[in-house]
């Protein structure tokens, strides 16, 4: 999937089919019209705005963090916390991305971490999967 609908596009960069469409106008993006006529928007001409929406986020300024060398870091609401005799699970929505983390018991009881909690995820590991959306042919 190379080309996004307006209403792809506005869902990977977390505004509305509006704003998009505003954003063309100003010359900010560029729309295209598809084989079916539908507007689109190549998914490389999405990338500069990706990046510069990151970099202008209120969740920085608003919510500091400690310095760290982890550049993956997803701010959200900690919406559960299981706990179990060693090992404790803490799921975080950061916008439309949960994030799930595995620490010790322990860990979770010391942080006093609970539902509703702002928290920040940083995520740092050798491997990282990369899943292509099925098909819809």
């Amino acid at each position: 999937m190379n080309e996004f609908t307006v209403r792809e596009a506005a869902a990977l960069l977390g505004v509305s089919d509006d704003t998009v469409r505003r954003w063309a106008d100003a010359g900010r993006l560029q729309l295209r019209k598809n084989a079916a006529g539908r507007q689109t928007i190549a998914g490389t001409a999405l990338l500069p705005l990706l990046t510069e929406l990151a970099a202008e986020s209120p969740l920085a300024e608003t919510f500091p963090t400690a310095k760290a060398s982890a550049r993956n870091r997803f701010t959200g609401i900690i919406t559960a916390v299981t706990r179990d005799g060693v090992m404790a699970q803490v799921d975080l929505q950061a916008g439309p991305f949960r994030v799930v983390s595995l620490m010790s018991r322990e860990a979770a009881d010391e942080l006093g971490l609970e539902p509703g909690m702002l928290a920040s995820a940083s995520v740092k590991a050798t491997v990282v999967t990369i899943e292509l959306p099925e098909s819809s042919s």
